[in-house]
């Protein structure tokens, strides 16, 4: 419970700071307000990165770590399918080479691993969400 109140104690205060700096900005604020909204924002971030990290491990202990396992496994496994599938060669390169970005196949391979984990994930979370319905319309 203390916990609780110190979480919206900081949040409170981390609120009332992105407001100010954020009117700050709204009414012509230098760059360094802009800077200081930013570290706000880390701020922010790295406190709810470390809090999720937190529950997430508080979580795992207490519920099943063989399904948390399994689970890690799928995901990595669909991962690592997702990077052999994918060929780096599909996109041009040259253009932006020529535009003096550098891109690799190696690069653009794994940009095609990643849209592949995203597409296999999402049909995956779909398919999981129509079987769910299926069940309640069928109770």
């Amino acid at each position: 419970m203390i916990a609780h109140k110190a979480l919206r104690i900081i949040a409170l205060i981390l609120a009332v700071l992105g407001i100010i700096f954020g009117l700050m900005i709204a009414l012509g604020g230098s760059e360094s307000m802009i800077d200081n909204m930013m570290y706000v924002a880390y701020l922010v971030l790295a406190i709810v990165i470390v809090l999720v990290l937190i529950y997430v491990i508080i979580g795992l202990f207490k519920g099943n770590i063989k399904k948390t396992i399994l689970s890690l496994g799928i995901f990595f496994a669909i991962v690592i399918v997702s990077y052999l599938l994918s060929s780096g060669t599909d996109l041009d390169l040259q253009p932006f080479i020529d535009k003096g970005q550098n891109i690799t196949e190696a690069t653009s391979k794994k940009v095609g691993a990643g849209l592949y984990t995203f597409y296999a994930l999402a049909i995956f979370a779909i398919v999981a969400m129509a079987l769910s319905g299926l069940k309640k319309i069928i109770k």
